[in-house]
């Protein structure tokens, strides 16, 4: 289906005043101090649309409040994006509280988990071990707690959005048409990508692994290596995007999504699948970094953007820095960055390599690798061994001496 345009009811929505007010002073700073903060490409605290231009946040979150489905895009390992998409769903809820809350972290069999965790009936360590968070997610809980407490005092559903890990690169191996029927988790068949998801598929494609691009063109056999990555990036966004629309069809709640940036940008992925399956008017935002240009705000990007300043947290133990951020992948934990100048730089790590081992041990979650990094000590070497253009190798990250 083509896209539709976010058009939200014109109906007035219910004002909750007090938590109107909370919610919008959290939302948005006074104009004097936005231009005075300004870093980057947006002033903080401001709310823009897809093009860079000022959007009023109080007619936008009315407007928001009537969509039916609500995508808040998110950079797993910030802290600011997690505070961002709280401070959002508060906003939300303020105006109609008839909300849900889709998370892309947890696969579908952990919703009586999920369940449990909003009727008050578990402890944080107990939700967090029943999850098995560490092993499925993977990165830092607390990011995600507030938003699960907000949940579960306001008593909103959270439903389990994604299927597990295994489903997706099972799919990138083999593609989707030898997966059987009963293996599926009930996802059906995603709908075709466009021609320009498609191309940033390659593109990812190609940085996580390069003989396989130069081998595979958007246009190969159905068994190339760059198919079955595009069939399997869709699956994963069809079996989210069908959780989202069951939960609308079934509560008539708007449905809120915590989901990654990768997922919802330019209104591909999960957006694509909505609107497949009859929700074209969902509605897509995103935080923006201080450091983040304007090139990217070509109008299609999001429905709405809100400035972020220079992230500063309070004081912690130095402890030693790899200097990547880490990526979730259809085939496991892949490098995003590398920060210049930073030990993962020195080591010679490039974006798109797999991290296999740390020190001997496996590495399948972000939080393994965090965990070895963590227990090194100034002036030492840390092993890895990674997967690049289709081979293994082994690479040394030398810590130095001192903390900075």
């Amino acid at each position: 289906m083509p896209r539709q345009p976010f058009r939200p009811a014109a109906a007035a929505p219910r004002l909750h005043f007090a938590a109107l007010t909370a919610a919008v002073l959290s939302l948005t700073a006074p104009a004097w101090a936005a231009d005075a903060g300004r870093v980057g490409c947006l002033p903080p605290g401001a709310w823009a649309d897809g093009t860079g231009a000022a959007m009023e946040p109080v007619p936008l979150l009315r407007r928001l409040a009537e969509a039916p489905v609500v995508l808040l895009g998110e950079q797993h390992d910030k802290a600011d994006h997690h505070r961002w998409q709280l401070h959002t769903l508060a906003g939300l809820h303020a105006l109609n509280p008839d909300l849900a809350v889709g998370m892309e972290m947890l696969p579908r069999r952990l919703q009586p988990v999920l369940d449990r965790w909003v009727a008050g009936e578990m402890t944080e360590g107990e939700f967090l071990k029943e999850t098995d968070w560490r092993t499925v997610w993977g990165f830092d809980p607390q990011f995600y707690l507030p938003i699960l407490q907000f949940a579960r005092l306001h008593r909103l559903p959270v439903v389990a959005l994604n299927v597990d890990r295994a489903l997706i690169s099972r799919t990138a191996r083999n593609g989707w048409a030898a997966i059987p029927e009963a293996d599926r988790e009930g996802v059906g068949t995603p709908a075709a990508p466009t021609a320009a998801y498609r191309s940033r598929l390659i593109e990812t494609l190609a940085a996580h692994d390069r003989s396989e691009a130069r081998s595979a063109a958007p246009d190969d056999a159905a068994n190339s290596a760059a198919t079955r990555f595009i069939e399997a990036q869709g699956v994963w966004d069809r079996a989210m995007a069908e959780k989202i629309a069951e939960t609308r069809r079934t509560t008539g709640r708007i449905v809120v999504g915590i989901l990654g940036e990768g997922h919802v940008a330019g209104r591909e992925g999960v957006p694509h699948q909505l609107a497949d399956l009859g929700i074209g008017d969902s509605a897509v935002l995103l935080p923006w970094d201080a450091d983040r240009g304007c090139d990217e705000l070509d109008g299609r990007i999001a429905d709405a953007v809100f400035g972020l300043g220079i992230g500063r947290e309070d004081a912690e133990p130095q402890r030693p820095k790899l200097g990547v951020q880490l990526e979730p992948g259809p085939e496991g934990i892949v490098v995003g960055t590398v920060g210049d100048g930073s030990v993962a730089a020195a080591a010679g790590l490039r974006i798109g390599d797999r991290i296999l081992i740390a020190a001997g041990l496996p590495v399948r979650a972000p939080a393994d690798l965090v965990a070895v990094i963590r227990r090194q000590a100034p002036g030492t070497w840390l092993p890895l061994t990674i997967r690049r253009d289709g081979a293994e190798r082994e690479v040394v990250a030398k810590f130095p001496a001192e903390v900075r």
